[in-house]
């Protein structure tokens, strides 16, 4: 758990098995004066798509300090879509770049007849749609020349089309694809409530040896006269329920790098290393019962 990371020619190379947070713009001054003890960052893959300014500037300068994992959110790699090849261009130069030890995307679709939505939406889990996802996900590794994490979202509606268990869905993506999984242990748990599902269900439903990265985040509830729905918002801390879900996930998988999201209503850098440091107290827990 100690072990430091490999290096390669821009700093870390490897991500350790410890909590890391996200990277975001106002944190970028911070993160350079102070260094602050989390394993690993991770960015939006599309906001560094430019050919130049200064978030590839600050990214650079950050990056010799820290691994890094780049996370998409544009790709729309569950849609009907041709895929977006530029998209997929810019991706690939920026990994040969900055030489990321992760590189993921999300179980969902995003755009229809070239029009964009500013949202991850769910797809119907159908075999039909697994072919789909199976074809597109290996086409992007292969245009990508790696493996890519796939990330379950959270969902606030079902299709009534769906015959597979979600967890199932994913599994058996993993299984045909040759992907591994970005688990997001929030997800789960605001699909589980929403839904209605057992969360522990869908632990057990992945394979142990497919989870390469875990996300956690906060989440909102919104309260209507006839219930509530839980929100996937990132602005707010780990909810303790979830806590306790992600030391069951880290119970089934073992130690796995673990990343705090936090994109909106941004706190001050020392709220988000705390988060990360609970993770690690888990972490570290975990690999001791191991040893």
């Amino acid at each position: 758990m100690s072990a430091k990371p490999a290096t390669s020619r821009l700093g870390p190379s490897s991500i350790p098995v410890r909590a890391g947070i996200g990277l975001r713009a106002e944190h970028y001054d911070a993160i350079l004066e102070t260094r602050p003890p989390v394993g690993w960052l991770e960015v939006h893959s599309e906001n560094y798509f430019g050919a130049g300014g200064k978030p590839l500037d600050y990214l650079e300068r950050i990056r010799v300090h820290y691994p890094l994992s780049l996370h998409g959110v544009g790709l729309s790699i569950g849609s009907t879509d041709p895929l977006d090849k530029p998209h997929l261009a810019k991706l690939k130069h920026l990994i040969e770049r900055f030489e990321p030890a992760l590189v993921s995307e999300h179980l969902s679709w995003g755009s229809v007849g070239g029009r964009y939505l500013n949202d991850l939406l769910p797809l119907p889990y159908t075999q039909e749609a697994l072919y789909h996802l199976v074809a597109r996900v290996s086409q992007v590794q292969d245009l990508l020349g790696r493996q890519i994490l796939i990330e379950n979202i959270s969902s606030y509606l079902q299709y009534v089309e769906s015959s597979i268990p979600e967890w199932d869905f994913l599994a058996e993506l993993i299984e045909r694809a040759g992907c591994g999984v970005l688990l997001d242990v929030n997800n789960i748990y605001v699909s589980a409530r929403n839904h209605g599902f057992d969360p522990g269900a869908y632990l057990r439903g992945i394979p142990r040896h497919a989870v390469q990265e875990i996300h956690l985040a906060g989440f909102t509830v919104n309260r209507f006269e006839d219930g509530e729905i839980l929100i996937d918002t990132h602005n707010r801390p780990v909810h303790p329920a979830v806590w306790i879900l992600y030391r069951q996930a880290v119970q089934r998988f073992g130690p796995i790098p673990t990343l705090i999201e936090w994109d909106s209503d941004l706190p001050e850098l020392a709220v988000l290393v705390g988060e990360a440091q609970q993770a690690d107290t888990i972490l570290e827990e975990r690999h001791a019962r191991a040893a």
